[in-house]
């Protein structure tokens, strides 16, 4: 892969981990921008204008999670790598959550780091340079992929990125029978992220969006010890 074109943002504080994380991501052939606290983080995320976030939990006046909710609300689907401490489950979940691509936990290796860089990137590239769709319809909902939107008798659905590359996994494999391990390989990247209950947490989000009555999904269905069934 050619990453001279490629630019990579890390917030972290920590001065070690930071120059570590630059010097290596260079030497990678990318270019970098470096924030060591949330605010100036997030104003970076917003202007500069990345390939990819590299995005520590706990930082300085305001905190990865808040910075990637910020910018999933904002309908910025720039890829975000979480860093987070060892025993730090619930921020991985709640991470992956608000839309992060991936986390690593620390200490990590940094040809690991890499890896999971390179795979987003690889799957980045193959969605952009995928087929215009043009606008979908099913029931009373017209989706656009490529524009990210998506409407509800005409009304403003409001998904998140990673809502609408479920949803467009889904349609892209109507009528088949998906499980939530296809599901974290597809739209998050890795089939080893042990949270499958992440997957079930963004379904609920999506059904509340898509369905007439969550609880007795028409498009969405759940296939009992299986996984899942798009039938729109």
């Amino acid at each position: 892969m050619d990453n001279s074109n490629r630019k990579i943002l890390i917030v972290e504080d920590d001065p070690a981990m930071a120059v570590a994380l630059k010097d290596g991501i260079e030497f990678e052939g990318f270019t970098v921008n470096h924030a060591n606290e949330g605010l100036t983080g997030l104003r970076l995320a917003r202007e500069w204008k990345a390939d990819l976030i590299i995005l520590d939990v706990m930082l300085p006046k305001m905190s990865g999670l808040d910075i990637c909710k910020t910018l999933r609300a904002e309908n910025n689907d720039t890829p975000i790598i979480m860093l987070t401490a060892r025993g730090q489950e619930i921020d991985k979940i709640l991470g992956l959550k608000l839309g992060a691509d991936d986390y690593v936990t620390k200490p990590f290796s940094f040809m690991e780091l890499l890896a999971r860089i390179e795979t987003i990137l690889r799957r980045a590239n193959k969605k952009a340079g995928g087929a215009d769709k043009g606008a979908q319809v099913f029931g009373e909902i017209t989706v656009d992929f490529n524009k990210h939107e998506a409407t509800k008798n005409g009304e403003d659905l409001k998904m998140s990125p990673r809502e609408f590359l479920l949803l467009e996994f889904f349609m892209d494999n109507r009528g088949k029978i998906v499980t939530r391990d296809q599901l974290l390989d597809a739209v998050w990247g890795y089939d080893s992220i042990p949270f499958t209950r992440t997957v079930d947490a963004h379904i609920a989000k999506l059904r509340k969006k898509i369905e007439d009555d969550p609880a007795d999904p028409r498009f969405l269905v759940t296939v009992h010890r299986m996984g899942y069934k798009f039938t729109g």
